[in-house]
């Protein structure tokens, strides 16, 4: 094997290492999405990038009314709590690669709904389009 086919080898298994996205999400069973009309997000306490702002302005986007706040503060007369995780990466800039909203019953904390994206550095999206992704997959699972 010559040089330059080893190397084309190795450089596209290592580009092919950096593309990669999973999506997922999952209504629990006996669920009803529709149903949910207002909506908490718990902000993070390290999130200094405002995810909670850009799930209550998806949320707001689908005709959901949404609010955010620290969990001390959080209304008793919500239909859900929204809490998510993202997780940052370092390739030249900052970028998300990971987002995790989970929706719950404010009562009980019992999840109704969770949805998960990840985005390596090649296929990276902006915070907003993580945050519509995960949004979109959790209420395309309640219509499957």
């Amino acid at each position: 094997m010559s040089i330059r086919v080893l190397f084309i080898l190795l450089f596209t298994s290592i580009i092919s290492g950096c593309a990669v996205n999973k999506m997922d999400a999952q209504v629990f069973p006996d669920q009803d999405l529709s149903k949910i009309n207002t909506f908490y997000v718990v902000k993070l306490d390290a999130d200094d990038r405002n995810v909670n702002d850009l799930i209550v302005k998806k949320l707001s986007a689908i005709g959901k009314e949404a609010s955010t706040g620290t969990a001390v503060n959080a209304p008793a007369n919500v239909d859900a709590l929204v809490t998510y995780t993202d997780k940052w990466m370092w390739d030249i800039t900052m970028y998300m690669i990971e987002l995790t909203i989970v929706i719950q019953d404010p009562k009980d904390k019992f999840p109704i709904a969770k949805g998960y994206s990840m985005h390596t550095s090649l296929t990276r999206l902006s915070p907003e389009e993580m945050v519509d992704e995960v949004i979109t997959n959790i209420y395309k699972k309640q219509t499957n």
